[in-house]
């Protein structure tokens, strides 16, 4: 799930070509991540680099995330239900 999501929000990316020739990209639904690049390629594997980075951050600080799809990782997992073995005998 969480690859989907990542790929997901990679897909909303928006690249700029510079001056230089370099490249810059950002995902507007998560404010902050941005990476640049020499090549449009690598620009991409940063900007994987910055999203993943930002995503650890949220997630460990329990901050709100944007949901992308039907993806909310917003929602709280439900805890394990415990099986109860009955022994015979």
């Amino acid at each position: 799930m969480l690859l989907e999501y990542v790929n997901k929000l990679m897909s909303k990316a928006v690249y700029d070509k510079l001056e230089d020739n370099s490249f810059s990209g950002k995902i507007q639904q998560c404010p902050g991540v941005i990476a640049f690049g020499e090549t449009l390629y690598e620009c991409q594997e940063n900007l994987i680099s910055s999203l993943e980075g930002w995503l650890i951050v949220k997630i460990r600080h329990g901050d709100k995330m944007p949901v992308v799809g039907r993806i909310d990782l917003n929602q709280k997992m439900p805890a394990p239900v415990e099986k109860k073995v009955a022994l015979h005998g």
